[in-house]
Order: C-alpha cells, then sequence, then structure tokens
C-alpha cells in the first residue's frame, strides 16, 4: 500500500491544526491524532497552532512540509489562503489546491459547478442581504434547510419546517462570515464516500440515534450508527462513481470527503465535499479506510504520501 518507506522523505513535518475559525476545537482533536500517528511512524512531525504560527516557520525555513488538518475558514485551512501561502513559499501540503479548497468550502460555488455538470444536488436559493427569505422559503418548498454557505462541521445549520422558524434560522446563520443558503430539504439516508488519490473508499451509511446527523452526533455522542460500507452492488458503485465525479468537478486533490443524500425514491444528491475531513474518534475517513484494512497510522502516513511528487 506504502509507496514510500523511508519517513526522512517528508522531512520536517508541520502539523497544522487549531487555528481561528468555528472548527477550531474539532482540528485541535484531529491534530493531536495525526501527530500522534505520524510520530509513531517515524515522521519528524510536530505541532503548529495556526497559520500565523506557521509563517514565522516558513521565513525561517523550519517546514519542509504541511499535514494541513486545520478545518474551516477565516483561519481554517479548508479556503485557499493556506494553499496560496504554502505554494507561494513553495513548500508542498496534503489536500487540494487554492482552487479546490476554495471552490469547495464555497458550498453555492460548488452546486453551480456541479449543476453545470449535470450531478444532481438539492435545490437551492442564495440568501442576498434583505432577500425575501419566506418567498424564497415558498418557492423551494417546506422543508428547507438555512445554513451558511462556507462554513462545516453542521455549524450554523438549521432545519425548518414552518415559516414562523425562518427567522431564528438566519440569524444563526447570520452570526457566521459569508453568504448564506436555503437549501431543498432531502428526506432520506445520509451517506458519506472517502476519497483517497484516486480511490474510492467503502461508502458509510450514518444513522444518528436522534432524528439529525447535527454537530452533537457527529463529535459528542456515541449512539451514532455508521453502517460500512454503506450500499451493496451497482447501489454503492454509483454512489462512489457519483463521489469521485464531485471531488474531480470541485477541482480537489489528494484526500477528501464526499457527502451525500438519498430520499425515498433511490435518488443521490450531494451536499459537499470536505478538503480536510476530521481524523477524531469519530471521524468517518477512518472508518471506511479501516473497512478494507487501512489503520489510522497507515492512512495518516498515505494522506502524507499524497503531498510528494504533486502535480501542482
Amino acid at each position: 500500500m506504502k509507496t514510500v518507506h523511508d519517513p526522512k522523505r517528508f522531512g520536517r513535518v508541520a502539523v497544522l491544526m487549531g487555528g481561528s475559525s468555528s472548527e477550531r476545537e474539532v482540528s485541535l482533536d484531529s491534530g493531536s491524532n495525526v501527530l500522534a500517528a505520524l510520530q509513531a511512524q517515524g515522521v519528524d512531525a510536530f505541532a503548529v497552532d495556526g497559520i500565523p504560527a506557521l509563517v514565522s516557520l516558513l521565513v525561517d525555513k523550519k517546514v519542509d512540509r504541511v499535514f494541513n488538518i486545520l478545518h474551516g475558514n477565516k483561519g481554517g485551512g479548508e479556503d485557499g489562503v493556506l494553499q496560496g501561502l504554502l505554494e507561494a513559499f513553495g513548500v508542498p501540503y496534503t489536500g487540494s489546491d487554492v482552487l479546490g479548497s476554495s471552490l469547495s468550502m464555497d458550498k453555492i460555488r460548488t452546486k453551480q459547478i456541479w449543476l453545470s455538470m449535470g450531478l444532481s444536488t438539492p435545490r437551492y436559493t442564495r440568501l442576498a442581504p434583505g432577500a425575501d427569505v419566506a418567498a424564497a422559503a415558498r418557492d423551494l418548498g417546506l422543508p428547507v434547510i438555512v445554513k451558511p454557505s462556507c462554513e462545516g462541521s453542521s455549524v450554523g445549520v438549521s432545519r425548518v419546517f414552518a415559516e414562523s422558524d425562518l427567522a431564528a434560522a438566519v440569524d444563526l446563520a447570520k452570526r457566521y462570515p459569508g453568504e448564506l443558503l436555503m437549501e431543498q430539504m432531502i428526506v432520506g439516508q445520509e451517506y458519506t464516500v472517502a476519497i483517497l488519490g484516486e480511490r474510492v473508499l467503502p461508502s458509510i451509511r450514518i444513522v444518528p440515534a436522534g432524528e439529525y446527523y447535527d454537530y452533537h452526533a457527529k463529535y459528542v455522542a456515541d449512539d451514532t450508527q455508521y453502517l460500512c460500507p454503506g450500499l451493496e452492488g451497482a447501489d454503492e458503485q454509483a454512489i462512489g462513481a457519483l463521489a469521485l465525479a464531485a471531488f474531480h468537478a470541485a477541482g480537489c486533490l489528494g484526500w477528501g470527503r464526499v457527502d451525500v443524500m438519498r430520499d425515498a425514491d433511490d435518488r443521490f444528491y450531494l451536499l459537499e465535499v470536505n478538503t480536510a475531513p476530521g481524523m477524531t474518534s469519530h471521524s468517518l475517513v477512518p472508518k471506511a479506510a479501516k473497512q478494507i484494512g487501512i489503520d489510522f497510522e497507515t492512512l495518516c502516513w498515505l494522506v502524507l504520501e499524497s503531498s510528494l511528487g504533486d502535480p501542482r
């Protein structure tokens, strides 16, 4: 599975975590796990908390490579800003480049790309400042989801079943920077598909104990079920092909995770791409990798390998 066996090939690796985005705590959890896994395999890896701390190390030429496990934007490392910085310094890094990172962080623009290529995603509308939110909801048809366009980890997301609840949903989403998005709510089963290089890992069907797979179900609860593989036969092949096409369409590289819904008529709908997925004890990429015999330490090594000989 590994193509590199000498950890010295990687040089000094900064495991970039934490940061100042709304997903800081999740990133710190992910980063500590990745750091331990790399160090256990002999990689000269060390923790760096946030982009400003990384800049001084780059200036002093103390970093040869970056394992990016920052989550989110505006101080997170998934919006293209970090990627541009590293390319300016000529330092290789894991994950998607400037284009793939910035595009995937913006759910509205990602949807526009997918729709232009005939890839299925829930109907949506951009909520511009002063927009008639109730009219938008009537056009899409309740229930709808209101969320920030540029956040992850279910941050700022509301499910709205009645017009009377729209104002509170918008107020919550407006706490976060960027545009707002209203989306048709797909009622059905939730799946995620991890991508590692050009390899599609087994899908995972997510079954929360509560009604929704929210922040609590993702990072706190221990009663969420993860069924892997989530599908079988032709259905598993179909969701994998859709996820890989969505990943490529968004210009993504290296590794990532594509979230998908399946409605009562068995139709798949793309939700979003995560270009620096979580690596916590509850995270999904490690679960999918384990299903095909890739343990956590090996997974971290393979992600780091993807930064070698990259075509950027």
